[in-house]
């Protein structure tokens, strides 16, 4: 973990494919890959527990294809900058994903909250009643 409490992945884990990038950057977007896709395999990661590979399949089952997750990058005009935003969105993703859930603690309603419910009851059924009878 990191001092933001972000999960540190290590690099050679990663895997950086790179493409042009379309929007503003006039002459340069056409000519350089700054568009960054970081690939990273939940299955073969060392770095988490069998635990927190399950608990993390489970959360991120929608963005996993094949086990691996894929982060893309094309915000910043340059390939590095790409490449970090793209490695800090994947750290901080893996870092929700195996958070424990948190227990639960039963509690009682309130006094007040019983008598907000029976109240609201109350005025719903005076409504239903004031529909029956007749056209005067």
């Amino acid at each position: 973990m990191t001092h933001d409490g972000r999960l540190s992945l290590p690099e050679s884990e990663m895997t950086w494919r790179f493409s042009r990038s379309s929007g503003a950057g006039g002459q340069h977007v056409n000519t350089t890959d700054t568009r960054v896709e970081l690939i990273w395999s939940l299955t073969d990661t060392t770095v988490l527990s069998p635990a927190q590979k399950e608990l993390a399949a489970s959360r991120l089952a929608n963005r996993l294809v094949d086990g691996r997750i894929t982060v893309v990058s094309s915000q910043y005009r340059s390939q590095h900058r790409n490449r970090e935003a793209a490695r800090v969105r994947l750290e901080s993703l893996v870092s929700d994903a195996v958070v424990p859930p948190r227990q639960r603690h039963k509690t009682k309603p309130t006094r007040g909250s019983k008598q907000r419910r029976l109240d609201a009851k109350k005025r719903r059924g005076a409504i239903k009643q004031g529909r029956s009878g007749g056209w005067e």
